[in-house]
C-alpha cells in the first residue's frame, strides 16, 4: 500500500542518506555531493563552501555553453524543409507557417535578384492576413528580414515602389491589430509593437527621401537605340506603371508608351478574355481603350505573377526547397515530382 501521508523530510532542507538513515544538513544552500563526511564534519566547512562555489561556477559555465550552442543552432538556416500536416508513427505534430518561415533561408534569398520579388510578395501576403498565425520568434524573424529588404533597397535604389507598398500594407495591418490587443492577437507587449510601427514609419521616410543618383553615361543609352528596339524593351515590362514612368523620360518614349498594341498585349498577358470583355472600354471612334482598360482591370482582378525563381514542393518526399537546391529525395527522377509554388500557394499549404 503506498504511503499517502506527508513526507517527514520538510521541503527546502537538504538531507543525506547514511548507514543509520537520513540525516538533515543545516546549510540550505549546499547541494548533494558524493562524499558524506563533508556534510557531517564541521572542520571542513570552509572546504565545503569552496567546493560549492566551484560546483556553481561549473554549472554556470555548462549552462552558458549550452545557451551558446542553442543560439548557434538557431542561427543555422536550412535550404529545405519537410512539410508534414499530421502525426504518424514516425513523426508527431505538423509543420506550421512560422516554422517554415524560420527554417528556410529567406535572409540569403533576398540577396538573389531572381528571388527578391518572390520574397517581397510573400512578406506582403503574410502582412495582410497571416501575421497573427506566426509565433513570437517567427514575427521577430519577419521584422529582421523586412529590415534587410529595406536596407537592400536603400543601398541599391531599386524596387522602391514595391517596398513602399509592402510597408504601407504592413503598417495598415498593424494599426488594425494593435487596436485589437485586448483579444491577444499579437505576441508581445503592445508598446513593443508600437515601436515597430514607428520603425516602419522611419523606413517610409527614408524611402521617400531617396535621391536617385544618375550614373555617368558610358556607351549607348536607351534613347540612342532605334525606336523598334525601345518598343521591344517596353514590351518586356510587366507593370503598366513602369511603362508610364518610362514614357516621362523623353518625348519619343512618351509616344511609344501610348502604343495601343503595347497595352493590348499587356492586358492579354495579365487577364483572361472573359475579364477583358467584362471591363471593355470603347472610345468615341469605336476603338478599345487598352490603356484605360488595363488600369481598370488591375483594380478589379489580380495580375498574373511571374518570378525568376520560386519555391518547389516535391510530391514524392513532401520536401519544400528552392528550385536549384538539391534535397534528399529517394525518387529515381526527382525533377518530375517538382511543383512550383506561388507565394499564395506557399501560404495555403499551412492552412489547416
Amino acid at each position: 500500500m503506498p504511503f499517502l501521508g506527508q513526507d517527514w523530510r520538510s521541503p527546502g532542507q537538504n538531507w543525506v542518506k547514511t548507514g543509520d538513515g537520513w540525516k538533515r544538513f543545516l546549510n540550505e544552500q549546499s547541494n548533494f555531493v558524493s562524499d558524506i563526511n563533508s556534510y557531517c564534519n564541521v572542520d571542513n566547512k570552509e572546504n565545503l563552501f569552496n567546493n560549492l562555489k566551484c560546483d556553481i561556477a561549473a554549472k554556470k559555465r555548462k549552462k552558458d555553453c549550452l545557451n551558446n550552442n542553442t543560439k548557434t543552432q538557431n542561427q543555422h538556416q536550412e535550404i529545405w524543409i519537410y512539410v508534414h500536416k499530421g502525426s504518424t508513427k514516425e513523426r508527431h505534430g505538423y509543420c506550421t507557417l512560422g516554422e517554415a518561415f524560420n527554417r528556410l533561408d529567406f535572409s540569403s534569398a533576398i540577396m538573389d535578384s531572381r528571388r527578391f520579388n518572390y520574397i517581397v510578395r510573400l512578406l506582403e501576403l503574410i502582412a495582410k492576413s497571416q501575421l497573427t498565425s506566426l509565433s513570437g520568434i517567427a514575427q521577430k524573424n519577419y521584422m529582421n528580414i523586412l529590415e534587410k529588404v529595406v536596407q537592400k533597397v536603400l543601398n541599391d535604389q531599386q524596387n522602391i515602389r514595391l517596398i513602399k507598398e509592402l510597408l504601407q500594407t504592413l503598417y495598415m495591418s498593424l494599426c488594425t491589430l494593435v487596436q485589437c490587443m485586448g483579444k491577444s492577437v499579437l505576441v508581445g507587449n503592445i508598446n513593443f509593437w508600437v515601436h515597430r510601427m514607428e520603425k516602419i514609419v522611419n523606413w517610409q521616410q527614408q524611402l521617400n527621401n531617396i535621391q536617385i543618383t544618375r550614373p555617368p553615361v558610358k556607351g549607348t543609352t536607351l534613347t540612342d537605340l532605334p525606336l523598334s528596339l525601345q518598343l521591344n524593351i517596353m514590351q518586356r515590362l510587366a507593370d503598366g506603371r513602369d511603362i508610364v514612368c518610362l514614357g516621362q523620360v523623353s518625348s519619343d518614349l512618351q509616344v511609344l508608351s501610348e502604343d495601343r498594341l503595347l497595352w493590348k498585349r499587356l492586358c492579354q498577358y495579365h487577364f483572361t478574355e472573359r475579364q477583358i470583355r467584362k471591363r471593355a472600354i470603347v472610345s468615341d471612334k469605336g476603338l478599345l481603350e487598352w490603356k484605360k482598360m488595363y488600369f481598370k482591370l488591375v483594380r478589379c482582378y489580380p495580375r498574373r505573377e511571374q518570378y525568376g525563381d520560386t519555391l518547389q514542393l516535391c510530391r514524392h518526399c513532401h520536401i519544400l526547397s528552392w528550385k536549384d537546391t538539391k534535397h534528399p529525395c529517394t525518387a529515381n527522377n526527382p525533377e518530375s515530382f517538382q511543383v512550383s509554388l506561388s507565394p499564395q500557394d506557399f501560404i495555403n499549404m499551412f492552412r489547416f
